[in-house]
């Protein structure tokens, strides 16, 4: 499958505008491209208990599975700032689960960065 993932990145920015991120001030976007073409979007839900805040990674992985996909192709994220956070490693271990070999772009409004999640997840826990 090809795929564009500066296209991706763009529907990752417009989606980190709809970020919840009182606590923080980092709205972040993110959009999972699926094997199948279809695109799913997620932005960072934070909450005063913070344990209980979800990274725009997950949203957009756990709509996905929700709706039935399992196989995913790319994975763009951006934040909204002049720093570049790649995803954390409670995101890197999900991710890891339903795509060991995902391509994965990560932003921010200066910088650009192209990995895999095996890259960003050496050794990554399995059952």
């Amino acid at each position: 499958m090809t795929y564009n993932l500066n296209a991706l990145l763009e529907r990752a920015k417009e989606t980190a505008e709809k970020a919840y991120a009182p606590y923080s001030g980092y709205r972040v976007g993110s959009a999972l491209l699926c094997k199948d073409g279809s695109i799913f979007t997620g932005c960072n839900i934070e909450n005063s208990s913070y344990s209980l805040t979800l990274c725009a990674e997950r949203v957009a992985l756990f709509k996905a599975v929700s709706e039935g996909q399992r196989e995913f192709v790319a994975l763009a994220i951006y934040v909204d700032s002049d720093k570049l956070f790649p995803p954390c490693g409670a995101c890197r271990q999900v991710i890891s689960e339903f795509a060991d070999d995902l391509r994965i772009v990560y932003a921010s409004r200066l910088e650009t960065i192209e990995s895999t999640i095996s890259e960003l997840l050496p050794g990554a826990f399995r059952l």
